[in-house]
């Protein structure tokens, strides 16, 4: 009887409210995969081999999460600086052993390639960094009274932690990776108590600069200036983006076709596996078309409203720990997850420039499934060691 007890005990320190919705989407992605290798003429391989391929790498990332939601707090807590140095070594290595086809296509240097897989690193890297952030947060309040003083010397620390990454993300080329980082960053920055005498003119300053460089890639004054910061695919993307009819035949074909997929599906989509708009690289990038052509308007909120039950079920996770450390690994986790969706159906349907960010849990690829799915590990850690010295202040381990 007590054996029952204990298994019940077990079932019940897991946050099903947070799997379910990974796994509906799970489900969602092998079934787009599916669709968009049956419906690409260059995608190697059957459609059967996709979603095979893609389902061992789900088995893979469970049991990813099973072992990393066995770490509390305080083992997370002593990880963070051998998770953050072992994401350092994946990002220099890289550099020299970069998939040489995947920088020819897409420019960026971001790839491993190991046998017939390819693996980008960054993607380890951000639950690494999202550890290191919560320790150097956490550590930093604990020494320090909020003061305006003390809250920029936290950001600084930041920026320290911050700026070998995105040195090593630009020698790849790899803006659009960088981003997520940046959004991380600015998520733990919010919940960190620095003041909002520092948080808002930053806002400002931040949002008068990207306004800025969006003007002055329509000028070629500011393109000569900005070609010493990006390369021309990036200025590109964002021609595509500001005017996606007028080059369908270049560099916007890809996001045109995916508007023009999902603008197909109308309210109530067409039909299960019922593809008739043809969209380069769909599987991955632009998995959200798939959705859009076949469940419509419909279908494609349904995925959304998903998104959105699982962000707020990890928010209140993090709320019933009542522990600072797991707050600032929950906001950094939960600010990953949602500017990847975000950024990936803003693209698609040209909200957003194009930047190869994947729909989490949907996309096809491995190694962004395992970095999300170390996030959900993370989270599920919450509930699993939810004991009562983490009922406490921040540190009370």
């Amino acid at each position: 009887m007590a054996q029952v007890e204990n298994k019940t005990s077990l079932i019940d320190r897991i946050a099903w409210n947070v799997v379910i919705p990974v796994v509906l989407l799970a489900l969602i992605g092998l079934y787009s995969i599916f669709v968009a290798a049956e419906n690409d003429p260059s995608h190697m391989g059957t459609p059967v081999k996709a979603v095979l391929m893609q389902a061992v790498w789900y088995l893979i990332s469970v049991g990813i999460v099973i072992f990393v939601m066995q770490f509390d707090a305080d083992q997370l807590f002593k990880l963070a600086p051998y998770a953050y140095a072992f994401g350092i070594v994946l990002l220099i290595a890289v550099l020299f052993l970069y998939n040489r086809q995947v920088a020819i296509d897409t420019g960026a240097k971001s790839w491993f390639k190991l046998g017939p897989l390819t693996f980008q690193p960054s993607e380890i890297m951000k639950p690494a960094f999202i550890l290191m952030l919560a320790r150097v947060v956490r550590d930093h309040n604990e020494e320090y009274a909020h003061t305006i003083r003390n809250d920029w010397l936290l950001i600084g620390k930041i920026i320290g932690w911050l700026a070998p990454i995105a040195i090593l993300l630009k020698l790849q080329n790899d803006f659009g990776t960088m981003l997520v980082f940046f959004a991380i960053v600015g998520g733990v920055i919010l919940v960190s108590g620095i003041s909002w005498k520092i948080i808002i003119p930053t806002f400002i300053i931040v949002a008068i600069l990207g306004t800025t460089i969006i003007l002055m890639v329509a000028t070629t004054q500011g393109r000569q200036f900005l070609s010493h910061f990006f390369k021309a695919y990036q200025f590109a993307r964002i021609d595509s983006w500001l005017s996606p009819s007028t080059s369908t035949d270049s560099s916007a074909y890809q996001l045109w076709q995916s508007m023009q997929a999902i603008g197909s599906g109308q309210i109530f989509g067409n039909g299960f596996g019922n593809i008739s708009v043809y969209v380069p690289v769909r599987g991955s990038d632009m998995v959200y078309s798939v959705i859009g052509e076949t469940f419509g308007f419909v279908g494609s909120v349904g995925v959304i409203l998903i998104y959105l039950y699982l962000i707020i079920q990890m928010v209140k996770i993090s709320f019933d720990t009542r522990n600072a450390f797991y707050s600032y690994i929950s906001t950094g986790v939960i600010m990953m997850i949602l500017f990847h969706v975000f950024e990936n159906i803003g693209m698609s349907i040209d909200l957003l420039p194009l930047t190869g960010i994947p729909l989490p849990f949907i996309s096809q690829g491995g190694s962004a499934l395992l970095g999300n799915m170390i996030g959900i590990g993370m989270i599920l850690s919450m509930k699993y060691h939810n004991r009562d010295y983490m009922f406490s202040t921040a540190g009370d381990f």
